[in-house]
């Protein structure tokens, strides 16, 4: 069943809509619990997508084994969807900065008050992002340590393959994320892949430890698979390899693999006169889970994340 979260006109006798399918049990019973999955607050991240279309059809192919609802909202920001962008179309507004939004406020803050009143009540809410078209993410999870006691336990559930758990201090209190942990929804973000694309390989991850999730909560009665133990970023440093010139970057290693402190992970070359401007090195023992994704990069630019002192089996 396809629902209306927020309907509102726009110029030109057009309007901004953001639309929730809800899936419901054949057997309605008390104390069935509700999961959101939320993806699309960002125009140019598409690989929470494809977990949308991979949920609703197995569900719909088996609907016996649903025992609660699930809402997909496949397009938070569907402005921003169409025209593939990471913002809000004609605000310039980044619609994972206006939360909770307000019911009095401009079209997009209208928006996002709507988004989080529809959600509030849940038991659950999974809020999945791409990265942008640089930068090749791992499925993870990023918590906050102030939820870390919360949500850690469910996070381990949803077969990602790494939990970064984040310094409160870092915490934007106008996400999704953010304000619907404090509104009392346990609330997950969940990063993976790159931006404009979809990894096909882990939507079908995520796809599957949603379910498990769901199997977990008593939502989902149904055959489910095995989920892979996670790495916890607790009280392990993470290290930022960034580039120290202007060029073309090319790895010289693989993503989500081991490294060590000094290790020739790169060079950044110049095209033109042939010269490798940075031989670019690990800053620390550990595992590489950021890789550079597009190649061109300036100054500054983030190459690689490293999670100090874990290691890959």
């Amino acid at each position: 069943m396809i629902l209306d979260v927020a309907n509102v006109a726009l110029p030109v006798d057009e309007r901004l809509m953001i639309r929730k399918q809800r899936l419901e049990p054949l057997e309605k019973k008390p104390g069935q619990k509700r999961i959101c999955i939320v993806t699309g607050i960002h125009g140019d991240e598409l690989e929470g997508q494809a977990v949308c279309y991979r949920l609703l059809n197995e569900i719909r192919g088996n609907m016996e084994y649903l025992n609660g609802t699930v809402d997909l909202y496949p397009a938070m920001n569907p402005l921003g969807i169409d025209s593939i962008t990471r913002g809000i179309p004609l605000f310039d507004l980044d619609m994972n900065r206006i939360f909770p939004g307000d019911d009095a406020g401009t079209v997009a803050e209208y928006a996002a008050n709507q988004a989080v009143k529809d959600i509030s009540g849940a038991d659950m809410c999974i809020d999945i992002h791409a990265s942008n078209i640089f930068l090749r993410e791992i499925p993870q999870v990023r918590i906050s340590e102030a939820t870390a006691p919360i949500l850690v336990p469910y996070a381990k559930k949803i077969n990602v393959d790494f939990i970064w758990v984040h310094a409160s201090a870092t915490v934007l209190q106008s996400t999704l994320a953010h304000t619907m942990n404090s509104r009392g929804v346990p609330t997950l973000v969940v990063e993976m892949g790159v931006g404009m694309r979809v990894t096909r390989e882990y939507c079908d991850q995520l796809t599957a430890g949603i379910f498990n999730l769901m199997s977990d909560m008593g939502i989902w009665t149904g055959p489910v698979t095995q989920v892979r133990e996670p790495i916890i970023s607790e009280d392990r440093e993470v290290g930022f390899v960034n580039a120290e010139a202007s060029g073309l970057f090319l790895p010289s290693v693989d993503f989500w693999t081991n490294v060590v402190k000094g290790q020739h992970i790169g060079d950044i070359v110049n095209p033109l006169t042939g010269d490798v401007e940075q031989r670019v090195e690990a800053c620390t023992d550990g595992i590489l889970f950021t890789l550079r994704e597009y190649p061109m990069v300036y100054q500054g630019a983030l190459l690689a994340r490293i999670l100090g002192g874990a290691e890959l089996a």
